[in-house]
């Protein structure tokens, strides 16, 4: 393999790209660039490189809220907390404990709390904080953010989450993410976190490269700005 090609985007190099990617993945791309393709394939790369530095604090949050929540309901309802009558009460969410479930005796492997857990999305623990779970909001979640400013409401927290969560899935699939206040939605991801565990937020802040690597001004033509 060569490892030393270069791209200077001409005929050829975008000829072979624009078939591997897809006209319609570029289209985005190509559009605020004008149709300068060299430009496209700049935003394009951004995209990448940013996607992949935000991975740090989006993996970390993930954890931090899914331990945290484990651990307040636990306490709550036993360590089978998710077995329990009338705590997790959507379908979509009892469908991810039932997936989960089938999923590790396929693989032969112990019905332990822990792993069922693990195995749950982040869009099920965002779901908790839902406006059907107000009630276990005040008697049990509120507790999971015990740094959070006092007084803080479920909507304080789910409606960044759920942006962050968009954002998130987004990365996921490979797609534009440059359109967002990205440093606005990385100073969420760092405040929750925080919220969660400070010693957790200052991992992230040491170890997370999205402020090195974000470039306003090519998200700025993105956006069309």
């Amino acid at each position: 393999m060569n490892n030393q090609l270069t791209f200077d985007y001409g005929n050829d190099d975008t000829r072979e790209l624009d078939d591997i990617l897809s006209l319609e993945r570029l289209k985005r791309y190509l559009d605020a660039a004008g149709n300068d393709r060299a430009l496209a394939y700049r935003l394009y790369a951004h995209n990448t490189s940013v996607s992949e530095s935000l991975y740090t604090s989006l993996q970390m949050l993930e954890v931090a809220l899914r331990n945290r929540f484990h651990d307040t309901l636990t306490q709550a309802h036993g360590e089978f907390w998710f077995d329990e009558l009338g705590v997790i009460t959507d379908v979509f969410q009892r469908n991810q404990i039932g997936e989960a479930k089938i999923s590790l005796v396929r693989d032969k492997k112990p019905l332990e709390p822990g792993r069922v857990v693990a195995s749950l999305s982040f869009g099920f623990w965002t779901a908790c904080l839902g406006k059907k779970y107000e009630d276990m909001w005040r008697r049990h979640l509120r507790n999971a953010f015990k740094h959070a400013p006092s007084g803080t409401r479920r909507k304080t927290v789910n409606t960044p989450l759920t942006q962050i969560r968009l954002l998130r899935n987004r990365i996921a699939h490979h797609e534009p993410i440059l359109r967002y206040n990205l440093p606005d939605r990385y100073s969420r991801i760092v405040e929750i976190t925080n919220w969660l565990s400070p010693i957790a937020s200052q991992w992230v802040e040491r170890h997370c490269r999205f402020q090195n690597i974000y470039h306003e001004e090519l998200a700025s033509i993105f956006r069309g700005n």
